[in-house]
């Protein structure tokens, strides 16, 4: 018992199971209704595929059109799309509750650029042994975070604590950047 397996896309050609289908030409005219066999006939005579495009229809419709050149298409706009589409990336930047100044710095850093190229960023705040007991300060260098990105992002989640670790996710201000490097250049030319 070998069962075939269904091939993605209408059926064409022999596949067609309808005895009688309304046709459509090439130029997308109405033919009006034919036997399969009658429509197969006219496809093959002008070198091109009969293909079901609307298998629900009462007759089933069919249309006379060179299939390859159609999925070629239909890849073709399905790839345009998956171009168009925006793929949000999410980055994580882990601190701990008694981080230095220098280090903050340094990871803020990292985490402007990784919103300059318009990731959300995973704030994470790592807390080991005796930490747990004063989660306050990872909440304050939370806050304090959320506090200097403010011109620039968004605290799309709250600190809130799991487990050992307390997570904030931020996401960037569109145009926040392009606002703040075109200020940032006129006073470099200003200073020249």
């Amino acid at each position: 018992m070998c069962k075939i397996a269904k091939s993605e896309g209408p059926r064409i050609n022999g596949e067609i199971t309808a005895r009688v289908c309304r046709l459509i030409g090439v130029d997308g005219s109405q033919l009006g209704q034919f036997g399969v066999r009658d429509a197969l006939r006219i496809a093959s005579e002008q070198g091109l595929d009969l293909v079901e495009i609307a298998p629900n229809a009462e007759p089933p419709v069919c249309k006379v059109m060179d299939y390859g050149k159609y999925k070629y298409e239909q890849a073709i706009k399905a790839k345009q799309a998956r171009k168009k589409q925006a793929k949000v990336e999410v980055k994580e930047m882990k601190f701990r509750p008694k981080i230095d100044t220098g280090d903050y710095e340094t990871k803020k850093g990292h985490v402007m650029r990784f919103l300059k190229k318009g990731a959300r960023v995973k704030v994470t705040i790592m807390f080991r042994g005796r930490e747990m007991a004063h989660p306050e300060q990872g909440l304050n260098v939370l806050e304090r975070l959320a506090a200097d990105l403010k011109p620039y992002a968004t605290v799309e989640s709250q600190p809130k604590m799991e487990g050992r670790n307390m997570h904030m996710l931020v996401a960037p201000i569109k145009g926040a950047f392009d606002e703040k490097a075109a200020e940032a250049s006129e006073k470099d030319t200003k200073e020249n």
